[in-house]
């Protein structure tokens, strides 16, 4: 099963987020053994870096990105997918780009807390706990 995990899931288990980092360590370990294709969306790279640099400095925000570069896929972003993302219903242009990017790359579920903003999506949002009880 092909999932793309959004930023906000990736940065649950990167910061520790209670109550949230249980279910989504769980599918980063499905993802690390290949149980799961995994993939994110380059678009969320810059993000955590963004997010992690006020708290962690460059050599350990470094590591970390190696690290997720070997348990998932990286999606680019395409220009069509930035033309794409600008006639979704969504409210949010960023979680627009995360539905183009993951109907691009045949994913069955985008994998994110925030199932009401991707209402709209071709690709269905499924919460992290939904998806390990369908495993």
């Amino acid at each position: 099963m092909r999932i793309l995990i959004d930023t906000n899931v990736l940065l649950d288990v990167l910061m520790n987020r209670q109550p949230y980092v249980e279910s989504a360590t769980k599918i980063f370990k499905l993802c690390e053994v290949k149980k799961l294709l995994g993939s994110i969306s380059a678009l969320s790279i810059p993000n955590i870096v963004y997010i992690m640099r006020k708290e962690l400095d460059a050599d350990r925000v470094r590591e970390i990105l190696s690290q997720l570069t070997l348990i998932f896929d990286v999606a680019d972003l395409k220009e069509d997918d930035l033309k794409k993302a600008t006639l979704l219903p969504l409210k949010d242009y960023e979680d627009a780009l995360q539905s183009v990017t993951a109907k691009r790359i045949r994913a069955e579920f985008i994998v994110t807390r925030n199932i009401k903003d991707f209402v709209g999506s071709k690709v269905p949002a499924i919460k992290p706990e939904e998806l390990l009880d369908r495993i």
